[in-house]
Parts: structure tokens; C-alpha cells; sequence
């Protein structure tokens, strides 16, 4: 365990999506925050840039937090940051309906962490609460496995969600029953 917060194994290691396309992005934004929603994720907007589109197009940057809090000491937190280059508004006939697509070069990073003392009782008090945050962190690492498998798997499952907006996987992933969730 590292401070009081620990990533994915494998050191830190963010899951990496690039693609380039047409896409749907509203499509997307929503099934990301219904898939929030469904694990009980507090889902929220950190930052959002917008620079000024040369002729191949815009150039966009965002930063989403999703937050849930599994205990009074442990919380799991994934956020997802998103550069998108030559962004273009496409009109696309879908169906005999006119919809509006993205089309883009993209770069989509999930970090997912699980947070210990997520309240900071531990971290911002005195000697006695640092000793005892020390003290805890042990106790409780013998169940942080655990936690950081499930938000392992979740994770996953997210990617998944995402890849298939993109047309870049099957319908059916490895991880989806894992959790014995249908």
C-alpha cells in the first residue's frame, strides 16, 4: 500500500483507450454516468477545457471523477481524462433521422483508485491520529485486497462499455460475470 491511496496492480498503471472516428458522443457521456449510477458512484465534472479549433477542428480536454465511498476508512475513486484532437460536428443520417456525431482523434485514460482514510481523520491529525492512521493501514491491508479487486473488475466492465461506443469490441467481454452480476 502506498500512502493512503493504491491503484490497480501493476504499479499505477492507467487502462488506455485511443481512438479515432466517427463517434456518438452523447451516447457515450450518458451510458458513462447510467454506468456511474448503476454502482453507486457519485459521478462529477473536475475540469473542462476548450481551446480554439484550427481547420482540422477543435481540441478539447476533460477530466471526470467518479467517487464511492465503501466504508467510513475506504472509498474507491475512477477518473477519467479525455483529449480529443480535430473535433468536428457531423451530421449523419441514422434510420431516416438526422443525428449528430463526433468525429475525432481521442485519448481516454480510467484510473481507478481505492483511497484509505478517505475522510482524512488519520492524515490531518495530530502525532497520536498519524500513529494510529499507521497502525489502522495495517489492520486493514489484510482486507484491501478485496476492495481493490472488485474496483479491478469494475473498472473493466466500464472499459468495456466504452469500447463498445467505439466499435472496437465484441459484444460480450471477459469480465462481465465476474462480480456474479448479470
Amino acid at each position: 500500500m502506498v500512502g493512503n491511496s493504491e491503484s490497480l496492480p501493476g504499479k499505477g498503471k492507467k487502462i488506455i483507450i485511443q481512438y479515432s472516428g466517427l463517434f456518438d458522443f452523447d451516447g457515450l457521456y450518458a451510458a458513462i454516468i447510467d454506468w456511474a449510477k448503476l454502482y453507486g458512484f457519485q459521478w462529477e465534472e473536475v475540469d473542462f477545457k476548450h481551446k480554439v479549433p484550427n481547420p482540422k477542428g477543435a481540441e478539447q480536454e476533460f477530466k471526470w471523477t467518479m467517487s464511492k465511498k465503501i466504508t467510513d476508512y475506504i472509498g474507491n475513486k475512477i477518473t477519467i481524462t479525455v483529449h480529443m484532437w480535430d473535433l468536428q460536428e457531423v451530421e449523419v443520417e441514422s434510420g431516416g433521422k438526422k443525428r449528430m456525431f463526433s468525429n475525432a482523434r481521442l485519448y481516454l485514460w480510467l484510473e481507478p483508485v481505492v483511497e484509505f482514510d478517505w475522510q482524512k481523520r488519520f492524515q490531518e491529525g495530530g502525532k497520536l491520529a498519524k500513529l494510529l492512521g499507521k497502525w489502522y493501514n495495517q489492520v486493514m491491508d489484510r482486507e484491501y485486497s478485496n476492495y481493490l479487486d472488485q474496483l479491478y473488475y469494475r473498472t473493466w466492465d466500464l472499459q468495456a462499455i466504452i469500447k463498445s461506443y467505439f466499435g472496437m469490441q465484441s459484444k460480450k467481454h471477459a469480465y462481465k460475470k465476474y462480480m456474479g452480476e448479470n
